[in-house]
């Protein structure tokens, strides 16, 4: 049986799953067509500061954030002229984390779809008259479903599963950033086996059927014309 405590960690994490997803969609789509159709020389350093986090140790980018979020951060003075409070140990610090933390799990797969739509399309809807917005809109984004169905779920996927980018930022506040990953690092430390198993069979289990959907879909895809 799940407590109060496991709930509130479960609902807290699907909260911050899912507004870390949008979010990253949001962003992602400009920063992914930008990356597929920039011939800006630097860009390389663009891509490897997007993919850093893929090698990059979960505390150390945890470390950072809470150094630049904390009060005595380089933030610190401009956020309390705003009257903003330290965003260290709060919901909104763990959304900035973990927004770091998925980008390129949500970039590389829109990237990748933007670059197999290729430059034909956007030019015939062009000798049709159709403004940039428009061959985005009614062209690229029915193309790049698949990789936009990727890219959703792996950033939640990947969200879910946080454990060392939160538990730096966020701490371990029952109710306010104690996530799922956490609250299964506290039973075990607690010897408590039995929910640990609860908890890690579910994420597991929700791991798979992500990751299914995934693939089924992609598969339906190929094999349907659009």
């Amino acid at each position: 049986m799940l407590s109060e405590t496991d709930i509130l960690a479960l609902w807290t994490t699907l909260k911050l799953a899912g507004l870390t997803t949008v979010i990253l969609l949001l962003l992602g789509t400009p920063l992914a067509w930008w990356l597929t159709h920039s011939r800006f020389r630097y860009k390389v350093v663009v891509e490897a500061l997007v993919a850093l986090p893929l090698i990059l140790p979960p505390t150390v980018l945890g470390f950072y954030l809470l150094i630049l979020l904390g009060p005595n951060g380089p933030l610190g003075p401009l956020m309390q002229s705003l009257g903003i409070q330290s965003l260290a140990f709060t919901f909104t610090g763990l959304v900035i984390g973990s927004v770091f933390y998925s980008l390129p799990f949500v970039v590389q797969p829109l990237q990748n779809a933007f670059a197999a739509i290729g430059r034909r399309p956007l030019e015939v809807a062009a000798t049709l008259r159709a403004r940039p917005i428009d061959q985005f809109f009614s062209v690229v984004l029915p193309l790049a479903r698949p990789g936009y169905l990727t890219a959703a779920v792996l950033g939640f996927a990947h969200t879910v599963g946080e454990f060392g980018v939160v538990l730096m930022i966020g701490g371990n506040i029952p109710g306010e950033t104690q996530v799922l990953s956490i609250a299964i690092y506290d039973h075990v430390e607690a010897l408590e086996y039995g929910q640990a198993h609860v908890l890690s069979g579910g994420l597991l289990l929700l791991s798979f059927v992500l990751l299914l959907i995934v693939y089924a879909l992609n598969r339906r895809y190929r094999l349907t014309p659009i």
